[in-house]
């Protein structure tokens, strides 16, 4: 048998188990859908009115679609023309449209070397662009509903992509040859095992989710849960080194994922790191909420998290003021409660801050503030009511979306068109280790920061009773971002230099949100940018500033060792007024739902 074509007995009955059980789970998926309907609102985002007035442009301004089309028509053309040539024999035929030099669903060598492959992706990208141009260039383009448009539009062209589709994808049908079908069969198999037999949620698995567990392979620097109430554990981490700097550190992660993040594996782990360097490490580790803690709100999470570890490592280390590190929404309570202790004359209690990628003016917060405005949030609220909390797959999804070919459509090629199971990835399993949000907080958190941007408002934020103002923040500062972060952009996070008062750092790093952070020395990954001045303009700053190869930790530990004061004696967790409770990582970073 010609081994480039399939068993077409084996091929038949594959393909009939798959429609025999496709038409079962689709059944089985529509009938939970009818257990669970939805409320909400079907166009919370108020796409259809910017449809709409985009719409009325070109029905108002004919010429310009009519020209769109012509233009979209000639390029078809060419393509045609070019196809043909290639499939006459013809050499060096330029492509009309290539894909983006970082593009990665194109690297199949079909896509270049198959005339119908190159063809299809041709005219996809074509078209692509034909799509872009509409949404672009119209007068709404750079309001706020066109920035919406612009970015739903991507994401349709995302999903169109041949290479989400099995007979459009070389591969999938290589593979599909290869395996008498029993890839798609797998694949089937893969998408029944996303669909939450309870609710019929699904739900994209990126990795084996069985692989990891906290405390055993991941989250396992050596610790104890010294403190903990209601909303948080604090993890007293134990020493590695006799002795340690004076100055003891509090890591305020953010509660919209797990801690940890900065403690994967010990090799790149920032919290061993940071041990290793004789540092005493105390981190926050916010618990899951569910229904009764639906009322918890921005001041409650400020006294219970960060106030509340200040006074447990006085207790803890005698000490009364700490080395303060924020990350991200972190970093955003982490300057609200400097700004409140400035307030109450107690800014004393943090020698310094340290804020990774972290915003405190939001004018600028890229394109996660499409997701809020008022009627957004209205109906954010109307969903969180009920159930007191954001579901953490809900926050997930937003994240995947900017990024959706990496963190969507590449999982539905692999794992249900290639019927392949995701690869065990600790980064990818703590990404899937979603958490919620309590009602009051998120609402809070979106209406403050996101929609009226009142914490760069002096007085305008009121916590406890107290008026924040970012320039009550005396002490130093080290402001890192992330040249190719999507969620904090750069130049967001550059902001907060012009907001704080006391001696500042500014520090780029290469890389996005989570690797530009998570970069130890010894990965000798990525640059960073250094520049002592702070003007008022980043693009200044970054044309002034030195490049250095490497991870930014070691500047860093330069600039943090000079706040930490002389060493002592390392501190055994328990050694103080504070009891062990129970080994890091402790049980409430343990809490799934």
């Amino acid at each position: 048998m010609d081994k480039d074509m399939p068993d077409m007995e084996q091929f038949t009955d594959n393909m009939k188990a798959y429609a025999e059980k496709f038409q079962k789970l689709a059944s089985d998926f529509l009938e939970k859908q009818k257990e669970h309907p939805s409320s909400a609102d079907p166009d919370p985002l108020n796409l259809s009115g910017a449809m709409m007035e985009m719409t009325k442009y070109f029905a108002e301004n004919p010429e310009q679609i009519v020209e769109k089309q012509v233009n979209l028509w000639k390029d078809y053309m060419k393509l045609w023309q070019s196809t043909a040539q290639k499939m006459v024999g013809e050499q060096n035929v330029e492509p009309v449209v290539r894909p983006d030099k970082e593009d990665r669903r194109f690297k199949d060598k079909d896509w270049e070397e198959n005339q119908v492959f190159d063809y299809i992706k041709q005219s996809y990208l074509l078209t692509s662009k034909w799509i872009e141009d509409l949404v672009n260039e119209n007068p709404i383009a750079d309001s706020h509903e066109g920035r919406k448009l612009k970015f739903f539009a991507r994401q349709f062209i995302d999903a169109i992509s041949p290479t989400n589709f099995a007979m459009t994808n070389p591969e999938v049908i290589r593979e599909t040859i290869e395996k008498n079908g029993k890839n798609l069969l797998a694949g089937l198999e893969n998408i029944a095992k996303d669909i939450n037999p309870e609710t019929g949620e699904f739900r994209i698995r990126m990795t084996d989710e069985t692989a990891f567990e906290p405390g055993r392979n991941v989250a396992s620097t050596p610790g104890k849960v010294v403190y903990q109430n209601e909303l948080i554990q604090l993890i007293q981490y134990e020493p590695t080194t006799e002795k340690v700097y004076k100055t003891p550190i509090l890591v305020t992660p953010p509660w919209i994922n797990k801690f940890y993040i900065l403690d994967l594996r010990p090799e790149n782990s920032l919290i061993r790191w940071l041990v290793e360097k004789g540092y005493t490490v105390f981190v926050i580790s916010w618990k899951n909420p569910d229904k009764s803690m639906a009322e918890l709100d921005f001041d409650d999470y400020m006294t219970l998290g960060p106030l509340s570890a200040l006074g447990a490592i006085e207790d803890a280390t005698g000490e009364k003021s700490v080395n303060a590190i924020g990350y991200c929404i972190g970093g955003t309570l982490l300057a609200c409660t400097l700004a409140f202790l400035g307030a109450k004359n107690s800014i004393d209690r943090v020698k310094s801050a340290t804020f990774l990628v972290t915003q405190v003016d939001f004018s600028e917060s890229g394109e996660l503030q499409l997701f809020v405005d008022q009627r957004q949030l209205a109906a954010m609220e109307k969903m969180m009511m009920e159930k007191g909390y954001l579901d953490g797959s809900t926050m997930a999804q937003t994240f995947n979306m900017l990024r959706s070919n990496d963190l969507i459509w590449s999982f539905v090629i692999n794992n249900y068109l290639l019927g392949r199971d995701p690869f065990p990835f600790d980064l990818l399993y703590w990404n899937s280790d979603s958490t919620r949000l309590t009602r009051a907080c998120h609402t809070q958190y979106l209406k403050e920061m996101y929609l009226e941007n009142n914490l760069v408002k002096p007085g305008k934020l009121v916590l406890h009773d107290t008026p924040i103002d970012l320039s009550n923040i005396t002490i130093p500062t080290y402001i890192q971002a992330a040249q190719t972060d999507h969620i904090c952009p750069w130049k967001s996070v550059y902001k907060a230099t012009q907001q704080f008062s006391g001696k500042r750092r500014f520090m780029l790093a290469g890389s996005g949100h989570i690797a530009g952070v998570v970069n130890p020395p010894s990965a000798k990954k990525y640059n960073h940018w250094v520049n002592k001045e702070t003007p008022e303009s980043p693009d200044v700053w970054l044309e002034q500033s030195e490049e250095h190869p490497g991870s930014w930790w070691s500047d860093w530990h330069k600039w943090l060792k000079g706040k930490s004061g002389k060493k002592v004696p390392a501190r055994i967790p328990g050694d103080g007024k504070l009891d062990v409770i129970e080994d890091a990582p402790g049980s409430y970073v343990k809490i799934r739902y």
